[in-house]
């Protein structure tokens, strides 16, 4: 009997268990969110104190909702980076399913944004309202990454509840791996905000 369960549902632990995944701690394996960053620009920067200045302005709002975290956070950051022009593809609200064949479990979800770049899957978005911990987003994220059919390319995600961002990198060569950035916040005094940003862009021009 197959047995089925939504992206929401799925823990680390049945990843872990079911999937085989490991979590990598050698930074060498996710340089990406570390070397080559680009600069900020003179005409990013206005850009990027305008959408701090909105999720301000949001935060006085008791109820913070994923919808308004895409419209006001993460949509603005993709424009900037460049992911609403070719060679990138976008598409929302993407239904996705991945199947254990020798267990039959099937998980399935919809990803909020899907990212790809000459037909391979480049980013995962996954947005979350204000008052929903990233963390424990992160074995959705990977749920849905893992659903990816290109095991050649390396894939790379984003969490974010508009006031954090935390970037993933799944390798599913030979057994699937994963590794985490850190986590930036926008209200961090050096303005995480901006390091998404420059992640973003270093992300897009692999």
């Amino acid at each position: 009997m197959v047995q089925t369960l939504q992206a929401t549902e799925v823990t680390l632990r049945t990843l872990i268990d079911r999937f085989g995944l490991v979590r990598i701690n050698d930074q060498r394996f996710f340089r990406e969110w570390q070397e080559d960053l680009p600069e900020i620009t003179e005409a990013d920067q206005p850009f990027l104190d305008r959408i701090k200045a909105s999720y301000l302005n949001l935060l006085e709002n008791p109820l913070l909702l994923e919808r308004a975290v895409q419209l006001v956070i993460v949509s603005p950051l993709l424009f900037l980076a460049g992911f609403y022009q070719l060679p990138f593809q976008i598409k929302t609200e993407h239904s996705i399913e991945v199947e254990i064949e020798d267990e039959g479990i099937v998980v399935r979800g919809v990803l909020d944004i899907l990212i790809l770049k000459q037909n391979f899957w480049l980013l995962v978005v996954e947005s979350k309202r204000l008052a929903i911990s990233i963390d424990e987003s992160l074995a959705q994220l990977l749920a849905y990454m893992l659903t990816n059919s290109d095991r050649q390319h390396p894939c790379y995600g984003l969490i974010t509840n508009g006031a954090s961002f935390l970037f993933v990198k799944l390798v599913q060569k030979e057994q699937p791996c994963y590794a985490m950035s850190d986590k930036f916040s926008i209200l961090n005094r050096t303005n995480g905000l901006e390091d998404a940003f420059r992640i973003l862009k270093r992300i897009g021009q692999l």
